[in-house]
């Protein structure tokens, strides 16, 4: 008892807000701070402004309703393109941005359907990254398919907001309940509908036939379809079905279908999604209001992005002139100023000790020779105390002199020198409206640097041992407009030793995807190295070819003229001197073309500060446009304040820390704590030997497509869903490099390097699958760790029983099997074991469940598995299968038992 109550608040203490920052609040029951925003790329449409306002604010009463009165939407700001004209009424944003807005409003890659979805890849109760809507599913008509818009919003919302998932399974329409009925996969099973085959369809109608069971597995042939009745009486569920009119509450725990094979019953152990919305932080301090409606309607503020402005904040206090840091910060800088600011920004800087001075006012970036003109005032002597505040101000005052606003302007502020006085202008920054990304260099960087870019919605990093660092942290803060064009890609970033008079080689691979304004940047800390640079079809660039910076910062440049040859790319490093020497490479460059999104990887971890012994997640996110990315090799280096470094080899196998598999989501526990303080993350994503992929599936947590409805005994339906042409499906994904940073993170409660009792029990199995062979049960399942999803647990418990309700309420009295022969494997290998289920007496359609524990080595034991069904089934012949009836809720299964894979949650 006392082990499951250590999984329980280890888990407990996980499910903490995501890296991802957000401006919504939660007051006196209402949303404020959502932002809504337009891509670029959509073209400019009044109707659209004002279907979005419709749509939210049908979605607040309809929330209101839902939530029992809790919560509606209040406020609501819409971003609007540069691209779009400007108008008297649109006002200027603060802190709201494209790229951190909880709605976009953008054109699907690839003509892939108008779903609404939502980016949400955490843990049962972990806030989601984005909704996303397209042009069309706002402006054409989807009532018969998703509903109104107002009622699909608040579905999304709900995945968004309170980390709940989907009722229903699109790959597994249906499961056999323990009644031994068939049954539609949802929530709640009050909800009635026909089940049919298409035969054949024109215009608005179809021949259809009743569904037929499979003569092997006993359950619906494929394409078997359910068509709901347009006219119900359930209420629930809006994560099943929320297009249908008398559904207008969550699936609580007295109407919640725990048999149903969907991803809410496996993320989340079975609750309803009333249960977890309940336990969420909006609903611990929330009362029902009196008001039997909203208060008000939501107000909105039209809001327009504006140009870019940046001003660098760069520390040169006397601690600078240590380890080459005033070197390594100026080298960074530079390639920000070069390779990642974007054309026609406006960009000053200000440096600063225990005095700040502006070195210069904001300058738009036009040409080569505005860089020079900025980078000739990086800072090249470093003395002094530090004053983090009078950096800041001057920050502002340099935005405020140029005749811009400091609101949406972005501050980027470097240091390595801690400062009691930041409290000081704490009230001062958040009135200023300014974004500030915070860059701590160094162990002894003020512990408050992380406050002012949370509070800001600035991204924030840690740089101290690894020589690359900075130059990734720089590279991390490009543009948040959304434009594709504008995005900084780094292709490469290495470090290496090289001994005296020495060759290293090494290749860089350039994408379709990819090319322009590409950059290859050497530096050095002794000496200039000879730099032999070729191109996929042999062109060759020499040292002399590479522009040396006049600021005697050991760093020289090659910017590629053009597009840059797609193929393998090599280099030649030598090092001329005669000592060992630290070189290293970076590789920049952008999109190949506006209307081909570039193979682009975002990384963060699950949490901001970890306090140990929670485990933290770190997450990747690879794709093209909106196209997950499949396939590849993603590693995580996560390095801690004493330069040391673990390297994570992310998965995505639907296991462990991973939600779903195959969606381009590559995800793995950390748990090799070093102390306590900052730590780095850096993500290096890699495609070799044509493995990669696009994958073409519709994504997770979305509006659930309706094929249509049954009214007056009638099958009416909708207009069919898109597909993507063949030419498209077969895209392929050349080899690729990407480099990202992924941010900081802080460690509390620690204990200090070295050995040290292990607190963390195998993770939990998700995707147990059971099924009959003969008179055995084979079970499969991906192997956990021996620390959650590392190393190999060290032996299994396995328990079935004949009631499903007996093994998810009490597991540890439901009957033994005999696993004296199952070895466990390492974790992500998958385990196959096979047994006879004694004492039970095995007949056609015997019914069995079977759930499985890990324990590892220091006899920690793994939450209970999602429960796997297996029904003894014997075929008979095709002709004598009968086909059965089409009311969903009649459909007996005793006389014929059932062999099936199938997980519960």
């Amino acid at each position: 008892m006392v082990l499951y109550l250590t999984v329980i608040l280890f888990l407990t203490l996980h499910l903490l807000p995501g890296m991802k920052s957000s401006l919504v609040n939660l007051i006196n029951n209402g949303y404020d701070g959502i932002v809504i925003a337009i891509n670029p790329s959509v073209p400019e449409d009044e109707k659209l402004i004002q279907n979005i306002k419709e749509m939210v604010t049908e979605a607040s009463t309809y929330l209101f309703h839902a939530t029992k009165r809790r919560v509606y939407f209040r406020n609501v700001s819409i971003l609007i393109p540069m691209t779009w004209k400007s108008k008297s009424e649109y006002l200027m944003p603060k802190q709201e941005s494209y790229d951190q807005a909880e709605v976009i409003v953008a054109n699907p890659y690839l003509k892939h359907g108008d779903d609404p979805y939502t980016l949400q890849y955490g843990r049962c109760g972990e806030k989601g990254q984005y909704i996303h809507f397209t042009p069309d599913f706002l402006l054409n008509n989807n009532l018969p398919i998703y509903g109104s818009r107002g009622r699909a919003f608040v579905h999304e919302w709900a995945h968004l907001r309170w980390g709940i998932f989907d009722e229903y399974n699109g790959d597994q329409p249906f499961y056999i309940s323990r009644r031994n009925t068939i049954e539609a996969t949802r929530c709640s099973t009050h909800i009635t509908g026909t089940n049919v085959i298409f035969k054949k369809c024109q215009g608005g109608s179809c021949i259809t036939r009743p569904c037929r069971r499979d003569s092997q597995t006993g359950l619906y042939e494929a394409k078997c379809t359910f068509i709901p009745e347009k006219s119900q009486t359930a209420k629930e569920s809006i994560m099943f079905m929320q297009s249908l009119h008398s559904v207008t509450e969550f699936c609580t725990e007295k109407t919640h279908n725990t048999e149903a094979p969907n991803l809410q019953n496996r993320m989340c152990n079975g609750k309803s999604t009333w249960d977890v919305i309940m336990n969420s932080t909006d609903f611990q301090n929330t009362s029902p209001m009196t008001e039997m409606n909203p208060p008000t309607h939501p107000t909105f503020s039209l809001l327009k992005s504006k140009q870019r402005v940046v001003c660098l904040v760069l520390d040169k206090s006397g601690s600078m002139s240590s380890e080459d840091r005033l070197f390594r910060m100026n080298q960074a800088a530079e390639l920000y100023l070069i390779q990642v600011i974007e054309k026609e920004s406006l960009v000053g800087m200000v440096t600063f000790d225990s005095v700040a001075e502006i070195r210069n006012n904001l300058i738009k970036i036009t040409d080569d020779d505005v860089y020079k003109n900025i980078t000739a005032n990086l800072p090249q002597k470093a003395s002094g105390g530090t004053s983090i505040c009078r950096g800041l101000k001057a920050g502002f005052q340099a935005i405020i002199q140029s005749h811009q606003s400091t609101s949406g302007s972005e501050i980027i502020l470097l240091t390595d020198g801690e400062d009691n006085e930041i409290h000081l202008c704490i009230e001062e920054v958040k009135q200023s409206g300014v974004i500030i990304h915070t860059i701590a260099l160094g162990p002894s960087a003020a512990k408050e640097l992380e406050t002012l870019s949370d509070m800001t919605g600035g991204n924030r990093f840690y740089a101290n041992k690894d020589i690359n660092g900075l130059t990734n942290a720089f590279s991390r803060i490009s543009s948040r407009s959304g434009s594709i064009t504008q995005q900084t890609i780094q292709l490469e970033s290495k470090a290496l030793a090289i001994t005296g008079k020495k060759w290293v080689n090494g290749t860089v691979p350039v994408d379709s995807t990819i090319g322009n304004d590409t950059f290859f940047v050497v530096t050095w800390t002794i000496q200039k190295p000879e730099i032999l640079l070729q191109d996929p079809k042999g062109k060759k660039y020499k040292t002399s070819d590479f522009k040396e910076d006049k600021l005697n910062i050991h760093s020289a440049r090659l910017r590629i003229p053009g597009i840059a040859e797609t193929g393998t790319w090599t280099y030649s490093l030598l090092n001329n001197h005669a000592s060992s020497q630290m070189l290293t490479v970076t590789v920049t460059t952008r999109a190949r073309s506006p209307t081909t999104p570039p193979v682009t990887a975002t990384a963060h971890m699950s949490q901001n500060t970890a306090h140990f012994p929670s485990p933290v997640i770190v997450y990747a996110q690879v794709s093209q446009g909106f196209l997950s990315v499949l396939g590849i090799n993603v590693t995580a280096i996560i390095e801690t304040e004493d330069g040391h470094q673990v390297t994570l080899e992310l998965w995505d196998n639907g296991a462990g820390a991973d939600t779903v598999k195959n969606d381009g989501i590559y995800s793995r526990y950390f748990t090799d704590y070093h102390g306590n303080g900052r730590y780095s993350l850096k993500v290096h994503a890699q495609a070799r030997n044509n493995m990669a992929r696009l994958s073409l599936r519709q994504p997770q947590n979305k509006a659930l497509y309706i094929p249509g409805y049954i009214e007056n005994g009638k099958i009416i339906l909708n207009p069919p869903r898109p597909e993507v042409k063949d030419d498209l499906a077969k895209a392929e994904i050349e080899d690729f490099n990407r480099l990202t940073s992924g941010g900081s993170f802080t460690v509390s409660g620690a204990p200090p390097p070295g050995n040290h009792p292990s607190v963390f029990p195998p993770n939990k199995i998700i995707d147990l699958e059971a099924k009959f062979k003969e008179y055995h049960i084979q079970l499969s399942w991906t192997a956990p760790g021996n620390v959650l999803d590392k190393g190999k647990a060290n032996s299994y418990i396995i328990r079935i029983s004949k009631s499903f309700e007996d093994l998810q309420e009490d597991f540890d009295n439901a009957t033994l099997v005999n696993t004296s022969s199952l070895k466990p494997k390492e974790a992500g290998s998958v385990e196959n074991f096979e047994f006879k289920p004694e004492p039970f007496r095995i007949e056609n359609g015997t019914n069995f469940y079977v759930a499985v524990r890990a324990i590892n080595e220091a006899n920690l034991i793994s939450e209970v598995s999602n429960i796997a069904q297996a029904v003894k089934f014997i075929p008979m012949p095709e002709d004598s299968v009968p086909a059965l009836g089409t009311k969903i809720s009649a459909i007996s299964l005793a006389i014929f038992g059932l062999a099936m894979i199938l997980s519960i949650f």
